[in-house]
């Protein structure tokens, strides 16, 4: 093996991987056995995060950057004059596993440019990871993206073999989509997708009856959307994801600020900032339709179709609503009490089972993990509360920023080297 060249190829795949962000490991149920490596059970993986949030905790790379498509974002589009390389199936298997043992990674997330036609390339991220299953007993976290337009079969072997699938719909709209990659269709992407749903449901069913099935894509399937690439402003962009969740049972979502590399006239300027905190506040709409009971049309209308960038989506539909409080923490529905800002699922959990033993007070309230500093104008005690005569305050959304910071900078970090 020509290590410099195997080198140099984890460089530039690594680096071209980078900008795919949906490697979430959570939801595998693969266990460790006699004479096996590796373990990717519901415990959860560990996690190692660059600046920019993104996670470099699985050997995450590109099977090849060479790519058919010239889709005017993707820094891998074909007439992209850049290094292109391109691994075998032996030396990813190889470097996944002797990284593994040198407790480098703790599973795999492999990617790809589409070379040739779906079906070829499909074809060799499943060789990867059935040689892994099959061949080193390796029970990592294994994670494949989906290739557009790939036929069933190569789609149910990939489900066999690996923890989670993800394809990425890339731009939110079909509009913008054809806009930015003309020769992509949004169909190709959908059909693996409902597809796998599909395949999850059938599998769950049979589980009910058979007592060994086999695992079919155990923690689920994923997608990623550009944000700020194209015109989509987030109302699109949340309603796009709602759908997603609602039809086609997908686990996550992500979000991925657009970072220009790429000169074109369709695309934003090479100096417009990369759009982070407008990612980061997707991700807090996306977390309040997953678990706060948000429907899409709740966090934003087509009068307000962008997210408040000075505050988060929860306390901006609160400053929006200041007719539904105060709300008493003692009377309050457990939906309600999830709705008041600086209190999230635990801790309204708590609430709840505490308020049957005491009246609670402020002070019960921070012991039990709310942020008071915003709950306390939101909350009418039974003892009462000073802070209530700044609900109906013009300047109350200027109260509660005062002299807060965002820790999300102006600036992109480089993803950290395996080497």
């Amino acid at each position: 093996m020509n290590f410099d060249r195997l080198k140099e190829k984890l460089e530039i795949l690594a680096d071209a991987a980078k900008y795919d962000v949906s490697c979430s490991s959570s939801g595998g149920s693969r266990k460790n056995k006699k004479g096996a490596l590796g373990d990717s059970s519901a415990s959860g993986i560990c996690h190692t995060y660059t600046e920019d949030g993104r996670c470099v905790s699985l050997l995450k790379v590109l099977l090849t950057n060479h790519c058919i498509y010239d889709c005017a974002y993707c820094v891998s589009r074909s007439s992209n004059d850049i290094k292109r390389a391109a691994f075998t199936v032996e030396e990813v298997v190889d470097l996944t596993i002797n990284f593994y043992r040198r407790n480098y990674i703790e599973g795999l997330f492999l990617s790809s440019g589409i070379f040739k036609n779906a079906d070829t390339t499909m074809e060799r991220l499943v060789r990867v990871a059935k040689k892994l299953r099959l061949e080193e007993n390796f029970n990592g976290y294994i994670h494949l993206k989906s290739i557009p337009g790939a036929s069933d079969i190569l789609m149910q072997e990939a489900a066999l073999y690996a923890d989670r699938l993800s394809i990425n719909i890339e731009i939110p709209t079909e509009s913008g989509l054809k806009l930015l990659a003309p020769e992509k269709n949004r169909q190709d992407m959908l059909n693996p997708m409902k597809y796998i749903q599909g395949g999850i449901t059938q599998y769950k069913e049979e589980k009910k009856i058979f007592r060994k099935v086999p695992k079919f894509a155990p923690a689920g399937q994923s997608t990623q959307m550009i944000v700020g690439a194209s015109n989509e402003n987030d109302l699109q962009i949340i309603k796009v994801a709602d759908h997603f969740y609602k039809n086609y049972s997908l686990k996550r979502v992500y979000y991925s600020g657009y970072v220009p590399v790429l000169e074109d006239n369709r695309l934003p300027a090479l100096t417009t900032a990369v759009p982070m905190l407008r990612e980061n506040r997707l991700y807090q709409s996306d977390w309040l339709m997953r678990f706060y009971g948000f429907k899409a049309d709740e966090i934003l209308d087509p009068h307000m179709p962008f997210l408040d960038l000075e505050v988060d989506p929860k306390l901006s539909w609160a400053l929006r609503h200041l007719d539904q409080f105060p709300v008493n923490l003692q009377s309050a529905d457990y939906q309600m009490i999830l709705r008041i800002p600086g209190i999230g699922v635990k801790t309204a959990k708590k609430i709840v089972s505490a308020r049957r033993f005491q009246v609670l007070t402020i002070e019960n309230l921070q012991k039990l993990g709310a942020a008071v500093n915003r709950a306390k104008y939101f909350i009418d005690f039974n003892a009462g509360n000073i802070f209530l005569r700044h609900l109906t305050d013009l300047n109350l959304k200027k109260l509660l920023i005062g002299g807060s910071t965002s820790k999300f900078q102006d600036q992109f970090s480089q993803q950290l080297t395996l080497f």
